[in-house]
């Protein structure tokens, strides 16, 4: 429905704007390079192609051993495993274990037939030549990384509608994906108006006259945003003048901010200009907001248009509010950042060792935090997190139910 200046008065809410007022525009696809991929939204879910890591292979440095013949080792009763080879980080394991015997592995190496469990290095020792004392017994699956326990055939390796972070990357770059499909950075034209308004070059002033302050600072809040902002020139006081470059901004563009043009007053042509626009329709002339009130949202063809007030400050309080989620979204996200860090109930006991800092990975349900665990050498555990949390080196572990600070990844 299409709506005056003159409805201006009738504010609408802004959590009303936060939820309704959502673009279905969405930036173009391009194709990228995996080194170039960090920060960018994936244009649809990215999908494991064969299992990862594609072979068991082991988390630590030992002997893979079968785990029965570990079972009530201990320090005064060692079990003894004879030697039957070794296999070394990137070659094919060409040796099997069998009944009481084991095989030397380094971090990383291929799991040899037979074993079902790596025994470290520290819970050994040599008895004699080609003989170990293993003093501490493991259970199946001990020290081991399965083929597909990072992902298997068909697993999403990361979603649509989030940018790619770090940990995202990596996972990427070992499933072997090398270029990625996702949006465009959204083109953000951003239009001064005012007969007063002068370029930020201008060196001297006339009586009334004021430097463009919001082209550039509302330009860095839509990078930040994932954005491509553009200038496109200061527009007089005119309603024929901003509704040519109205035109050319809405043609060429995926987000328009009108910077300066929606007080009330007799001068005010925003939403004349806007309503003038093929296709277009203003969804508000007024947020409740304070300092911020006279916004203008609009669309035309399906652009998002954002009509900022005049005041630098009301004008980036705003977009930081509301004109970020707007380009985000139409960038492809279908997510929010979090930002700073978020306070969540913790869902389980979080052992942990006094002395020693831990940085346990978490998934956030509403109010609660689910610590993720997995070995250090599995990238998924960091791509299904939503943050971490520290335990600090004093403490032994933090109870179930105890409030505490995630560090959300963006």
């Amino acid at each position: 429905m299409r709506t005056t200046g003159r409805e201006f008065f009738t504010a609408r809410r802004v959590a009303e704007a936060l939820s309704e007022y959502r673009p279905e525009h969405r930036s173009a696809i391009d194709r990228v390079p995996l080194e170039t991929a960090a920060g960018r939204v994936p244009a649809a879910a990215i999908l494991a192609r064969a299992p990862l890591p594609g072979f068991d292979r082991s988390t630590v440095d030992g002997y893979a051993v079968r785990a029965s013949d570990t079972f009530g080792a201990s320090e005064a009763i060692p079990a003894y495993l004879q030697l039957s080879g070794a296999v070394q980080t990137g070659a094919t394991a060409d040796v099997s274990v069998t009944a009481d015997r084991a095989v030397a592995v380094a971090t990383g190496a291929m799991l040899p037939p037979g074993a079902d469990a790596v025994v470290m290095v520290e819970h050994t020792q040599e008895a004699m030549p080609g003989t170990i004392e293993v003093v501490r017994p493991v259970a199946p699956g001990d020290g081991i990384v399965r083929a597909d326990e990072d992902a298997g055939p068909g697993a999403r390796l990361a979603p649509a509608g989030r940018p790619l972070r770090a940990q995202d990357v990596a996972i990427l770059a070992a499933a072997g994906v090398t270029e990625v499909d996702v949006h465009a950075a959204p083109r953000v034209a951003i239009i001064a108006t005012g007969d007063e308004i002068r370029s930020p070059d201008t060196t001297e002033l006339a009586p009334g006259q004021v430097r463009d302050a919001l082209s550039v600072s509302i330009g860095a809040l839509a990078r930040e945003a994932g954005g491509d902002p553009y200038p496109s020139g200061i527009v007089p006081d005119d309603r024929e003048a901003l509704e040519r470059v109205l035109e050319m901004a809405v043609r060429d563009s995926d987000v328009v901010v009108i910077c300066a043009g929606s007080s009330v007053g007799a001068r005010d042509e925003t939403g004349a200009a806007v309503s003038s626009l093929s296709r277009s329709e203003i969804w508000c002339h007024g947020l409740a907001i304070k300092p911020g009130k006279p916004t203008l949202l609009a669309f035309a063809g399906g652009i998002p248009i954002i009509g900022l007030p005049g005041n630098p400050r009301s004008a980036l309080v705003v977009f930081r509010l509301i004109g970020m989620p707007v380009v985000r979204r139409v960038g492809g996200w279908t997510v929010e950042p979090r930002l700073g860090t978020v306070r969540a109930r913790l869902a389980r006991n979080l052992p942990s060792a006094a002395g020693r800092l831990d940085v346990v990975q978490v998934r956030l349900s509403g109010d609660e935090a689910e610590p993720v665990f997995g070995p250090s050498a599995l990238l998924s555990v960091l791509t299904g997190a939503d943050g971490y949390v520290i335990v600090p080196e004093p403490a032994t572990g933090l109870p179930a139910g105890e409030d505490v600070d995630v560090f959300p990844y963006a």
